[in-house]
């Protein structure tokens, strides 16, 4: 057995490797690796080394660098990360994402939040709460609109400048217009006339001026009646211009109160008072006139300062008085219905709308020391005229005058026999028959005359009788 004096020398070669797809997804670039000589002995990476470009308590420090301080009411940007049925999450930077309640995401009540913001849209928001009862960052966004509309509007306040926006909803007494924040928009200031239906407005854009403005209320207050006037100075200037007092138009009655009626003359409204809506009397306007009704007017009166046009429904019909003066003169006879007793004496309607007035003294032939001794309202009788005062509208009647007898009014001559002057000629039996054929002829209607009014006498007769 030989034994070795010196061991041999044993050399070890190692194969270069390197990591197959099954251990890496992507192979590591050579100088991401150690390096092998050229006797395959193996150096590895040097694995520390400053890429920083810091300090590691540098690197440490600025960590949070690129995460924004908040403070309650900041405004804040971010972009809508989530919408939920009922909150949005935006991210603004912060160390968690904010939550917007869908009750702050617009003026608007009761939205659907996808249908204010949608994914990656970039929004303002204010920063209610920087963290709640749950840690949360809470914001809003119409706040944030409230708070960039007030110094908008504020301005447009102060330049006198028009505002414009959607119509949202309807409220008692008005309406509710978007211009950033909740505009009232009262229905008397809707259009130059009051409108009574206000849904057909909502959805629609409207322009408007501001008329009150309060920031501490959370107030303001809309005039779009204020902004169709000022468009249509030029137009109402030259429509009132060519309006000529004493010129007949026609119209439509687009609204009635209590002290008269309003016409739409297709440019401008007058007003008709009542005292110019008849010639009889008129308890309210409304018993004449409805909306919507065609009329027929006359221009009494054009004031240019104040923009008012008054108008005249009765001057364009005719006048009763006129047309009884015309009909008949002192000395005749008529037939009337008292309607009124008064302590000197009694009133008599003898027409339509004509009432003519019989003083105590003209009552009977003695002395009377009540008008009630002699007539009741109601009652219907003879009276002659005595006076007949067109200019101031009044009639002096007579009945002791018409117990004597005299000329009869030409509307009843076709119904009794009368001489050349007009007086009555016939028996008592034919001043029965005339009459009824008088009064089924005149009075048909129920109405007309009442029930159970045995003929008169005339004048003549009574007198016989007496």
């Amino acid at each position: 057995m030989t034994l070795w004096a010196h061991p041999p020398t044993i050399r070890i070669r190692f194969r270069k490797q390197y990591p197959t797809l099954s251990d890496t997804t992507t192979a590591p670039a050579p100088s991401q690796m150690g390096t092998f000589d050229d006797e395959g002995n193996y150096t590895p990476r040097e694995v520390v080394s400053n890429d920083l470009g810091m300090s590691f308590a540098d690197a440490v420090d600025g960590g949070d660098a690129s995460i924004i301080e908040v403070d309650d009411g900041q405004l804040v940007h971010g972009t809508v990360v989530k919408i939920d049925r009922d909150e949005v999450l935006l991210d603004i930077g912060y160390k968690s994402e904010g939550v917007i309640p869908s009750r702050e995401l617009s003026i608007r009540n009761d939205v659907n939040p996808a249908e204010i913001v949608s994914m990656g849209e970039q929004v303002e928001a204010l920063v209610l709460t920087k963290e709640d009862k749950e840690g949360r960052l809470v914001l809003s966004k119409k706040r944030a609109q409230y708070e960039r509309a007030w110094g908008d509007i504020e301005a447009k306040k102060e330049a006198d400048a028009v505002v414009e926006g959607p119509v949202i909803e309807v409220v008692k007494g008005g309406l509710i217009v978007d211009i950033g924040l909740r505009g009232f928009l009262p229905a008397s200031l809707v259009e130059l006339r009051r409108v009574r239906d206000l849904q057909p407005y909502v959805g629609t854009v409207v322009q408007a001026k501001i008329i009150e403005l309060d920031k501490n209320r959370n107030n303001v207050v809309l005039s779009r009646r204020a902004y169709l006037e000022e468009n249509q100075k030029e137009t109402r200037d030259n429509f009132l211009t060519n309006l000529k007092v004493g010129e007949v138009r026609s119209g439509t009655i687009s609204s009635v109160v209590s002290f008269g009626a309003f016409v739409d003359l297709g440019g401008m409204d007058g007003l008709i008072h009542v005292s110019e809506l008849s010639w009889k009397h008129v308890d309210h306007p409304g018993s004449v006139v409805a909306v919507g009704d065609p009329v027929t007017v006359q221009v009494l009166d054009v004031d240019f300062s104040r923009e008012r046009i008054s108008l005249s429904l009765k001057a364009t019909q005719q006048d009763p008085w006129a047309e009884f003066a015309e009909g008949h003169s002192v000395g005749q006879l008529v037939y009337g219905r008292v309607t009124k007793l008064v302590q000197f004496g009694a009133f008599v309607q003898v027409g339509d709308g004509i009432e003519g007035l019989v003083h105590i003294s003209e009552m009977s032939a003695h002395h009377v020391e009540n008008p009630a001794d002699i007539v009741t309202p109601g009652e219907e009788l003879w009276v002659k005229i005595i006076d007949l005062d067109l200019p101031r509208r009044r009639i002096s009647l007579s009945i002791k005058q018409a117990a004597e007898g005299g000329e009869l009014a030409a509307e009843y001559r076709e119904h009794f026999d009368v001489d050349s002057e007009g007086n009555w000629t016939h028996s008592d039996d034919e001043v029965e028959a005339a009459w009824a054929e008088y009064e089924s002829g005149s009075e048909s209607s129920a109405e007309a005359a009442p029930e159970a009014v045995a003929a008169p006498e005339t004048p003549a007769e009574a007198e016989s009788d007496d």
